[in-house]
């Protein structure tokens, strides 16, 4: 059975990795295991070891503490709404898009986005 955290550092190492566009192979290439094993963290199937999540940490550019980010007790139902969203590969492809753009220019889209939402 799965343990609830290790399912939320599971998915917490998968949005990560969509977020830099790695593929679940180049994240195991890095780290140095097997693909399968990446699916089995990813989902929650297999604990990782402290010596395996500071690997991973290392290979998608984030502390250790980002995989526990939102598991604080009381977590919000806001925060766990934007987890759901950061669950769809829409709404990540989404944001991987955004940060690509220029900084003046993606502060413009964020004031237009931030207009046209107050208008909805």
């Amino acid at each position: 059975m799965k343990h609830p955290v290790d399912a939320h550092v599971g998915k917490r190492i998968r949005h990560r990795r969509w977020m830099v566009g790695m593929t679940q192979q180049q994240l195991a290439d890095k780290v140095g295991i097997k693909f399968q094993q990446i699916q089995k963290y990813e989902t929650g199937m297999n604990r990782v070891s402290a010596s395996r999540l500071w690997d991973v940490a290392d290979a998608l550019g984030v502390t250790i503490s980002f995989f526990f980010e939102g598991l604080a007790d009381g977590q919000t139902a806001a925060a766990q709404a934007q987890g759901d969203m950061m669950a769809d590969k829409e709404a990540l492809e989404l944001v991987r898009s955004y940060y690509a753009i220029p900084e003046a220019q993606r502060r413009r889209l964020f004031d237009l986005a931030r207009v046209l939402s107050d208008a909805a």
